[in-house]
């Protein structure tokens, strides 16, 4: 399927030089002379390398269509993990390094959407949002609550994020996988 440069999103799967490229990164420029352009990151499916393209507004791309099945995550082992299809538990390992940095959000159990280029296994999307405990954050120093500054904290599955001044250590929160961001408290 054809799509315009500038609709280009991170996580699209694009047919490129013959293979299939996962844009990582995209950056939207409009120098003062000459035409727009978008700059974008690839990262080639099958052997992981990457690349970084510029692609002028008016130029088109082939988006690959994949499909998505239901699967659930089971257990990580060494670089692989091992996810169960829901309909007919079928059990796939994929290398961890094609979850990219989203990969450290799995926990067992977790379902999530597989998807798939000609009954082929490619990558995997998480929950765009998933609660998470936080297991250590420095003390709120009095006064500082007052600006919208923000400090670090540690999640208990090791990932760290930066959090308003007034979450504290065992609060539930609600942290975007992808953008690696504090969303809000958890209810």
């Amino acid at each position: 399927m054809k799509m315009n440069s500038v609709d280009i999103r991170p996580g699209n799967i694009l047919e490129y030089q013959g293979g299939l490229w996962r844009a990582v990164k995209i950056q939207h420029t409009q120098p003062g002379k000459g035409g727009a352009y978008m700059q974008v990151e690839l990262k080639n499916l099958t052997d992981g390398r990457k690349t970084n393209e510029r692609f002028r507004s008016a130029e088109t791309v082939e988006k690959v269509r994949l499909d998505t099945k239901d699967f659930q995550f089971l257990y990580a082992e060494g670089d692989d993990l091992t996810f169960m299809d829901k309909v007919t538990y079928d059990q796939t390992s994929l290398a961890k390094d094609l979850l990219g940095e989203a990969a450290d959000f799995l926990e067992d159990g977790m379902d999530v959407t597989m998807e798939l280029y000609e009954e082929k296994p490619i990558s995997v999307q998480l929950p765009d949002h998933i609660e998470a405990v936080i297991a250590d954050t420095e003390a709120v120093v009095k006064g500082q609550t007052a600006s919208s500054s923000y400090k670090p904290a540690r999640l208990e599955n090791g990932v760290r994020v930066m959090v308003p001044p007034f979450i504290g250590v065992g609060t539930k929160i609600v942290v975007d996988v992808y953008e690696r961001e504090y969303v809000r408290r958890a209810d």
